[in-house]
């Protein structure tokens, strides 16, 4: 029974699982070097050197496709961002920076994942609710590390922490957007120091009113 499961050592779940990176990675070759326009079924399929019936096993349509390739990028990024936090010096500007750097460094050492993530989320509704739903989720997460950080152990949190996370990481992602387009005229470097300068200060600034 065992062999009828595995093949070359390798389960029936994990060969699907590889069919399944095999096509996400093809259409972010797509989406990244031809556009979104691009992404069929044939030409995700000769991508990934697989046959058509494998894209049916694993997707319904081209929308599922997109979702799960921005919801894979939006992990890596939470994991990267954690990582990043983790190893950063004891201090505001160094956890900010890190995080941010890492951010970023996710999405622009590899262009294609930011032509997904922040130029193509909005190409369809269901794209459009799972980018708010995305941009809550990393609010969350920085509002949890804030509050961590500074020790805000109130069991009922002041709801300017989760307006200012919630407008930090709007922000970004607009100021992200804007910057990859061209329309922000800057290095990487100077990017990620300006975006630092802003989370530090309406940080420390927000810290030092909850503890007055």
């Amino acid at each position: 029974m065992t062999g009828q499961r595995t093949y070359g050592g390798i389960s029936a779940e994990e060969r699907r699982a590889q069919r399944r990176t095999a096509l996400l990675d093809a259409a972010l070759e797509i989406i990244g070097s031809q556009g979104i326009d691009k992404l069929t079924v044939s030409a995700l399929c000769a991508g990934a050197g697989l046959n058509e019936r494998y894209y049916y096993e694993n997707f319904d349509g081209r929308d599922a496709v997109l979702s799960a390739l921005f919801d894979a990028i939006a992990e890596e990024l939470a994991t990267a961002i954690l990582r990043a936090i983790q190893t950063a010096a004891d201090d505001t500007r160094a956890h900010a920076h890190a995080a941010i750097t890492a951010g970023i460094g996710v999405l622009t050492d590899d262009p294609r994942k930011a032509q997904v993530a922040l130029l193509v989320s909005a190409s369809t509704p269901e794209l459009r609710t799972r980018t708010t739903h995305t941009i809550r989720a990393f609010a969350h997460l920085v509002a949890a590390e804030g509050i961590d950080f500074y020790g805000l152990t109130d069991p009922d949190p002041n709801p300017a922490i989760g307006f200012r996370a919630t407008y930090l990481v709007g922000g970004l992602v607009h100021t992200l957007t804007s910057w990859l387009q061209g329309d922000l005229d800057m290095p990487r470097d100077e990017l990620i120091d300006q975006t630092t300068d802003v989370f530090v200060l309406l940080a420390e600034d927000l810290a030092t009113r909850l503890r007055d």
